[in-house]
């Protein structure tokens, strides 16, 4: 029961994240998917383009003989230009389409990664709305964070994949799990994944090692599958599903740190700065409080 509780947890918390994020001033962090989405558009096309320039450079040299050293030779030679045209937009079509579907199947991992430094100062910056925790900058502790979110990812990843590979091979010996059952379970496990990653921002800071980051959520997995919900519905929609998934993304961090503090609540967490200095003064006050020795006596 805990399993679908858990998930409208995960689902409600969006619009608290919404609300939190025009009313708190996070709205900027939305700039950081635009500038995303422009690299991604500029890299993509340039390496297409460049891709298949190289291919028509390479197709001209290979055609690049005498015109009498073989049969048809003068005929190839002439028309080089034609051919090696036609491969070069052969290769750019055949890139352009493998991008879109790597982009498609894999593009929400590709967000995570990218953005994984925006992530994890917009997790920590929702916490410390929701709870008054800070934690003090520190460089090192940046690139932890950063290198564990991309650790993440690609294991997600691949556990993803190969869970994709296990239903199209059983989908052969087990036609149900073809077609549209098959695309539903592949959902709410990239729902899961996604969700995963998204609350491991708020595990790490409480400290917890990768394992046990892996066993808080499969405890939760409700909590994961509908955070993650939301984002990976976003990916599925055709032609601008990676367009928008940035954009779905930051709420989705936002809401993960929202929904983890109602089960776990973050006030608590001892690893906070505004916690640690809570018990120092704790500790000075109950020194404060203790009675008194003036010349072996104590004063009342």
């Amino acid at each position: 029961m805990s399993l679908f509780k858990h998930f409208g947890t995960g689902i409600s918390a969006y619009n608290k994240a919404l609300s939190l994020i025009f009313s708190k001033g996070l709205w900027w962090f939305f700039v950081f998917p635009i500038v995303l989405n422009v690299l991604m558009m500029i890299a993509s096309w340039f390496g297409i383009v460049s891709l298949a320039d190289a291919a028509e450079t390479w197709t001209n040299g290979l055609m690049n003989f005498d015109a009498d050293s073989f049969f048809l030779a003068e005929h190839l030679q002439s028309s080089s230009a034609f051919i090696a045209s036609a491969v070069g937009w052969t290769v750019w079509l055949f890139s352009k389409i493998l991008f879109f579907v790597l982009y498609g199947l894999f593009g929400g991992y590709i967000i995570i990664i990218l953005m994984s430094p925006v992530f994890a100062i917009l997790s920590e910056k929702t916490e410390e709305i929701l709870t008054g925790n800070n934690y003090p900058f520190n460089a090192d502790q940046m690139i932890r964070d950063v290198v564990r979110g991309i650790m993440i990812a690609f294991r997600n990843m691949f556990i993803e994949l190969a869970y994709m590979i296990a239903i199209f091979v059983l989908s052969f010996f087990i036609p149900v799990l073809g077609g549209i059952i098959g695309t539903i379970i592949l959902f709410f496990i990239a729902s899961y994944f996604y969700g995963f990653a998204f609350i491991d921002y708020t595990n790490e800071r409480r400290s917890l090692s990768l394992k046990q980051s892996v066993q808080f959520i499969r405890a939760n997995k409700g909590l994961a599958i509908g955070n993650g919900f939301v984002f990976a519905l976003a990916m599925f929609i055709p032609m601008c599903g990676t367009l928008i998934a940035g954009f779905v993304a930051i709420v989705s961090v936002v809401a993960a740190t929202i929904a983890t503090h109602k089960i776990v609540d973050l006030s608590k967490n001892s690893h906070s700065n505004s916690i640690e200095k809570k018990i120092i003064d704790n500790i000075e006050l109950s020194e404060d409080e203790k009675p008194k020795q003036i010349d072996g006596s104590t004063e009342d």
